[in-house]
């Protein structure tokens, strides 16, 4: 019962928490925010982690673990109906648009309006960032609460599981463990924890991949709709249905071969070592899978020169869009019957409209032809071919990468419980949990969303002021940036690895030593033992044998 439990919390955090990820480019949108303040709201998820995990972790131990583990699936769910609450009370989103449509109107105004700027920078009334970020923050930082809010507790879990079960587990609060004697006990148990150098080693090594990791699958939909173009519901979707169950089959089918094949310690963490290494050499051809970057005129193309892609400083005001009074913050794509994205409307130089909404035509778009009478469609112009032809490899490569990597995933785990002596073990789970939240989950997202925001080639402009999300990316720039990263911090973990093994194989064969040297003053004080028993009986016989003679004296006196 306790395992069917625990397993439907964990698929209630898994579901809210995996949700929470494929929403980051909509929130950019929505809030017109940059990457690395989504980074910054979804590393606040560890923020409690700082407060309770380790304290839970050590007295969780020594008291009763179930009760604790159900509070913290408590708190999770009271964490996760708060961040639900935006949804209901922040305004209904409002697309960007350079058009102001006239309300109980059937004719629309010209995309290229001629009066003053001012005239364009009216407020549509959306709400900002600020009315979200309390409820952002706040259930997200709570210790225990959101939808990882199991995770605080998995070293209770673990140890848990492990120990209760099929031993015959007693609560030492049953025991009337003082909390004040378990509070005197914990900085030297904490110490002696920290002077273990495999568990440093091992502790190191998790700190930089996990950063790889969360920074890598962060911002994955973002990278799969940048890059390949797609939308973000088929990039999620992707997600979910390829990526996620290759990462479970691989976490199962690797617990299963460590069961089979009988790997000791040694063996678990060559394994481990093994498939992140054949990961990482597959995930060098990720660099091959390429496209070219979207036609964007003012941007990646100049007006004058429509060929060929540039990455450098391009005006957006042209000869052709002379007489309109557009705005160069806008960012409301029309794609042109010649296959170039502009800007906006207004940019391309349309001066009539006809339709609503995404069936809307431009049309008279001065920029588009020479002859001023060619129409533009609203929506960047697809110009995916490469990119369409490109994806599957991208796909079967990403679920070929996950299944390796995660093969490691258990016997990696089981490394860590079995270096650690038992009555370490759980607080050492729980140091481990923190640390690499802390030094992990934290940072990870918000570096990853600063060096992302460096590529960005143009950015939006919030309505009340200030820079707002990235329209447009360097496609080249991002890949190299975004993948370099992910893959240089697991150069920095094989690297750390060296002295790891070196580290494990001396403790392996000093805990062989000791133990044979323990069997061998075993054996000899049992062998001591056994010729005392032999003196002493010698000496029994001895003794009944004159009782023996004497008797017989006696007898014949």
């Amino acid at each position: 019962m306790f395992l069917v439990a625990l397993s439907f919390a964990y698929f209630a955090k898994a579901l809210s928490g995996s949700y929470m990820k494929s929403t980051i480019t909509q929130l950019e949108r929505r809030f017109d925010i940059p990457s690395y303040l989504i980074g910054v709201i979804d590393g606040s998820f560890e923020i409690g982690n700082l407060l309770v995990i380790a304290f839970v972790s050590y007295f969780g131990a020594k008291l009763h673990r179930p009760k604790i583990i159900a509070m913290g699936c408590v708190l999770m769910s009271i964490g996760t109906f708060i961040i639900a609450l935006p949804h209901f009370i922040i305004g209904r989103y409002e697309y960007e648009t350079s058009v102001r449509w006239v309300v109980n109107s059937t004719l629309n105004p010209s995309p290229c309006p001629v009066g003053s700027l001012a005239d364009l920078t009216q407020d549509a009334g959306v709400i900002t960032l600020l009315s979200a970020i309390p409820f952002w923050f706040l259930p997200r930082s709570l210790p225990m609460s959101g939808p990882r809010g199991p995770e605080k507790c998995t070293p209770e879990q673990t140890s848990f599981i492990k120990d209760s079960p099929l031993m015959k587990h007693k609560y030492p609060a049953d025991e009337h463990t003082s909390f004040i004697e378990m509070a005197k006990d914990f900085i030297p148990t904490l110490r002696t924890l920290l002077g273990h150098p495999v568990y440093l080693i091992y502790l190191c090594v998790t700190i930089i991949q996990l950063n790889s990791l969360i920074g890598m699958v962060t911002y994955k939909p973002k990278y799969i709709e940048q890059h390949f173009r797609q939308s973000a519901s088929k990039a999620n979707f992707l997600m979910g249905m390829i990526n996620i169950p290759a990462v479970a089959l691989g976490m199962f089918s690797g617990g299963l071969l460590m069961k089979r094949l009988k790997l000791n310690i040694m063996g678990a963490a060559r394994f481990a070592f093994g498939t992140s290494l054949i990961g990482y050499i597959l995930s060098l051809f990720f660099f091959a899978m390429s496209c070219e970057n979207a036609k964007v005129a003012g941007v990646t193309l100049s007006y004058n020169s429509m060929d060929t892609i540039s990455y450098e400083k391009h005006p957006v005001f042209t000869a052709c869009n002379s007489d309109c009074f557009c705005s160069a913050s806008d960012w409301d794509p029309v794609c042109g019957e010649n296959g170039i994205t502009y800007v906006s409307p207004c940019l391309a130089g349309c001066t009539s409209s006809a339709g609503s909404g995404k069936n809307t035509v431009f049309s008279n778009c001065s920029c588009v032809g020479a002859a001023g009478n060619f129409t533009a469609s609203t929506g960047q112009c697809p110009q995916k071919d490469d990119c369409d032809r490109m994806f599957p490899y991208f796909l079967a490569l990403s679920v070929i990468t996950s299944f390796i990597i995660s093969l490691g995933g258990t016997p990696g785990y089981m490394l860590l419980i079995r270096c650690i002596k038992p009555q370490l073990k759980s607080l050492a789970l729980g140091f481990h949990a923190l640390a690499t939240r802390t030094l992990a989950g934290i940072p990870a997202p918000i570096y990853f969303g600063a060096i992302i925001d460096t590529t960005c080639l143009k950015w939006g402009q919030k309505r009340c002021g200030g820079i707002g999300a990235c329209r447009i990316y360097n496609t080249t720039a991002y890949r190299i940036a975004y993948l370099g990263l992910t893959l240089s911090l697991r150069t920095v973990s094989f690297v750390i690895c060296i002295p790891g093994f070196i580290l494990l194989s001396r403790q392996l064969k000093k805990e062989e030593r000791n133990a044979i040297h323990g069997a061998l003053s075993n054996g000899g004080a049992e062998l001591e033992a056994l010729r005392k028993e032999e003196f002493v009986i010698s000496n029994s016989d001895q003794l009944q044998q004159t009782s023996d003679n004497s008797t017989d004296r006696e007898t014949r006196l």
